[in-house]
């Protein structure tokens, strides 16, 4: 949100006091978002983070509350080019599959209004998260490998889930990654085992009190 280092905000769910002064439990949700969505939701917001980490169950619906077109990276990629991701990366492997994501993030960040989950590796280009950083909020949805193993327990499409250890490859993954998501992060929400209608509305809420925050602030850039 064009934001120095030195002075994002990494929110965690419970610490945020404005959020929490401006909305009750006898105040309707919805009016109060789409009062603020019709008005002020000018920025993309991003969602970063590992496999699992609900992405694109919880930014739909964070997106449909918040009045955002929603975009899933993964599933725009396949739409364009008529094949699973697995195919691509079998195809024009792990560097291939990168490059189109980044030619995709490169449109996706001079259009507004959107909520965009992108894939688990986008981060690991420099490029992406420039770009990212540059047009928008960028929020992490923090998870653990024990709750990516138990969402994934089924998910056979994921190219690199397929290995015979998933524990030892999600481990490896998390400890490169993990360090990223984070320096990267404008908020930082825990993905927890809760009713997503419930863990979106409060992420909404979160993106909001950011978001109304740094339209007040001066401009600076990253």
């Amino acid at each position: 949100m064009g934001h120095t280092a030195s002075n994002r905000k990494a929110f965690a769910v419970g610490k945020i006091a404005s959020w929490y002064r401006i909305t009750t439990p006898a105040t309707p949700l919805l009016p109060y978002f789409t009062c603020i969505c019709m008005t002020s939701l000018n920025s993309n917001v991003y969602l970063i983070g590992p496999m699992g980490s609900g992405k694109t169950t919880i930014g739909n619906r964070v997106a449909r509350l918040l009045g955002m077109a929603f975009i899933d990276c993964d599933a725009e990629l396949e739409s364009r080019t008529g094949a699973s991701v697995n195919l691509i990366f079998d195809v024009e492997g792990e560097e291939g599959f990168r490059k189109r994501e980044t030619d995709l993030l490169e449109e996706l960040s001079t259009k507004q209004s959107m909520l965009i989950a992108t894939g688990g590796g986008a981060v690991l280009r420099q490029r992406n998260r420039e770009l990212m950083s540059a047009s928008g909020a960028v929020v992490y949805l923090r998870t653990s490998v024990a709750q990516q193993l138990s969402r994934l327990r089924q998910d056979k499409k994921r190219p690199l889930l397929q290995a015979p250890d998933r524990e030892e490859r999600l481990t490896k993954m998390a400890k490169i990654r993990n360090p990223i998501y984070e320096e990267l992060a404008d908020i930082v929400f825990p993905s927890q085992n809760q009713n997503v209608s419930r863990v979106a509305k409060r992420l909404s809420g979160i993106i909001l009190s950011y978001l109304n925050d740094a339209e007040q602030a001066p401009r600076h850039h990253r």
